[in-house]
């Protein structure tokens, strides 16, 4: 693999929230936690409620129209 966008995850006090994802979701989110899991040196994948938070923040982090508008 050539390198996923997202890194190590680092721990932080969290903010609980309820999300619905679609069954398809699901399982690319499993899939990309075991690809994570392997890049990373991980003995198991993480969960994939611990991979979504880090996954918005890149993906706010990098939405040029957001950060515009944010301005």
């Amino acid at each position: 693999m050539s390198g996923l966008r997202l890194g190590p995850i680092v721990e932080e006090k969290p903010v609980k929230a309820t999300v619905e994802l679609t069954g398809k979701l699901a399982r690319d989110l499993a899939d990309y936690a075991a690809a994570h899991a392997k890049e990373n040196g991980l003995s198991e994948p993480l969960p994939i409620e611990r991979l979504i938070p880090p996954m918005l923040e890149r993906f706010i982090a990098t939405d040029r129209g957001f950060a515009k508008a944010r301005r």
